[in-house]
């Protein structure tokens, strides 16, 4: 049963009120807490506005201006609906239930109201997550969407599209630019140049370049920008701007290249340390638990609890150079951090042992850090009370055999002096002499071994049965076909490009290996 036009217009116009009180204030937007005291009733919440988007004479009658009752009402539930996905932690309620995920995706794309359908598109990039944007196969239509808006409004004297300032655009594009899909079709499409012209007005695009430049593609684009590369060189020495400076040193981090050939400070022998957390400031609170535990069973610990100054990079490489096992505290904020992300790839890189823990309840690894822990087992902290929790961990912890010795205060270096030293990688422990018999973790020592870094994350899954298989399909193929074939699952799997070189010493090392059958 519709509404009458009477009820139409009223309830429009209480949406519209409450949405505005809710938009009040930016990113605190305290009311929020007043209106959903419990997390159930912001998702029932969800669903009742799910309802009203889906009926099809409101969303039929939605105009490309706000001219009507419909268009109100569209508008202003979508702009709840992000507020709510912003502010209340449920992502998981837009992942799991189809229906509401479903509706926003065909309003979206249907709505010729932009700002409906820019509302629809940041849900879906805040809530979805990188895998579910590449199932879906929406992750394109967004990031064309976002890139004629940017474009428009950069082009506009008053630096708006239609009534959208641009600082809005690029604030909800923020948080596209850290998954993976958004990444690559910036690359493809060209967009950097736009991005670098915009840096020097809007100081957001440099955190939007930092979370893009995780991409290869992207890399080589601001690589080959010698204007660009100037110029943060010159942001990275400049006093003044402490944020500023620890994004431009992230950029430059992530555009060097063979950080696994980085040198280890000389002091590490007298400050080493059993254990470094990382995880995001959002966790804190739990993650100081975490900490306190560990120093009281005789961990050295790392962590950095006030946020380092300085060259950030530096010091987070220095600490983990330092450590030999990294625990990493998973949760949504942890994978959209641009800092996080580089912290665990560089763990990953100086192949330091991984043990990840779950902080945000609901939540489930994806994009990048699901690659990177792969089939490594977690501890779950929301799932057990903090003590059994903290059992668990401690029992993965002894079974990587850390000595027990005593905790000794850590202060973040700010300035780090290295020299030369070349890091070592331990054989695998491949007990059987059959590749076919080997598991995925040998194959995985095994690559790595012989430095086969891309190849080995590429294969992340494969057993010994599977590398035996590859590399006959290799011998009979033509090399052309295989590697077109291989870079395009690359691409897709790990984001980036395999390295011609690494596929054929990979190719001449199975031909040398006596054991392959």
């Amino acid at each position: 049963m519709s509404w009458n036009k009477e009820l139409l217009g009223c309830i429009a116009q209480l949406v519209g009120l409450i949405g505005g009180c809710c938009w009040w204030n930016g990113q605190h937007r305290p009311q929020m807490k007043i209106l959903f005291t419990k997390k159930q009733t912001a998702c029932d919440h969800v669903e009742d506005l799910t309802r009203i988007i889906a009926h099809t004479p409101f969303y039929k009658q939605t105009k490309s201006v706000r001219s009507n009752d419909e268009t109100i009402l569209m508008d202003t539930t979508f702009m709840i609906l992000l507020i709510i996905v912003q502010t209340q932690n449920i992502n998981w309620l837009f992942r799991s239930n189809t229906t509401i995920r479903d509706t926003i995706i065909s309003v979206a794309e249907a709505a010729l109201n932009d700002e409906v359908c820019l509302s629809g598109y940041c849900i879906l990039g805040e809530a979805l997550g990188d895998d579910l944007l590449k199932d879906l196969k929406i992750a394109d239509n967004i990031s064309d969407y976002f890139f004629h808006l940017l474009q428009e409004a950069w082009n506009n004297s008053l630096n708006k599209y239609k009534q959208i300032p641009i600082e809005l655009l690029l604030k909800a594009f923020q948080t596209l630019s850290k998954n993976d899909s958004i990444q690559q079709r910036t690359a493809s499409s060209n967009k950097i140049p736009l991005f670098i012209e915009m840096s020097d007005q809007y100081p957001v695009v440099y955190d939007i370049i930092w979370a893009l430049s995780f991409n290869q593609d992207i890399q080589q684009q601001l690589r080959s920008n010698s204007l660009f590369m100037s110029k943060l060189s010159h942001l990275a020495q400049q006093g003044g701007n402490e944020q500023m400076r620890k994004i431009t040193h992230g950029i430059l981090w992530n555009l060097e290249i063979n950080h696994q050939d980085r040198p280890i400070s000389q002091n590490i022998n007298q400050d080493t340390f059993d254990i470094m957390i990382s995880y995001s400031h959002k966790e804190k609170v739990l993650c100081k638990q975490l900490y306190d535990e560990l120093t009281k069973s005789g961990y050295r610990v790392w962590i950095d609890f006030d946020q380092m100054h300085g060259n950030v990079m530096d010091a987070m490489a220095q600490a983990i150079d330092q450590s030999e096992i990294i625990i990493i505290c998973m949760s949504e904020q942890y994978r959209q951090s641009n800092f996080c992300r580089a912290e665990a790839h560089y763990a990953f890189q100086r192949q330091r042992r991984i043990v990840p823990v779950l902080m945000q309840k609901h939540y489930k690894p994806d994009g990048w850090l699901l690659f990177l822990i792969g089939q490594l087992l977690y501890v779950d902290f929301t799932k057990y009370e903090f003590v059994r929790a903290m059992e668990m961990l401690s029992k993965e912890l002894k079974a990587i055999h850390i000595p027990d010795i005593n905790i000794t205060p850590v202060q973040p270096k700010q300035d780090i002096h290295v020299a030369p030293s070349k890091v070592t990688i331990t054989s695998p422990k491949i007990s059987s002499s059959n590749i076919i018999e080997w598991t995925s973790t040998q194959v995985h020592d095994w690559l790595l071994e012989h430095n086969l870094v891309r190849m080995s994350r590429l294969l992340n899954d494969s057993d010994g049965r599977s590398l035996v298989y590859l590399h006959k399909c290799m011998d009979i193929s033509q090399p052309e076909q295989m590697l077109s074939l291989l870079q395009e699952d690359s691409l897709r799997l790990i984001n980036q490009n395999i390295s011609l070189i690494e596929l054929s010493r990979f190719h001449s090392m199975m031909h040398q290996e006596k054991r392959l059958i």
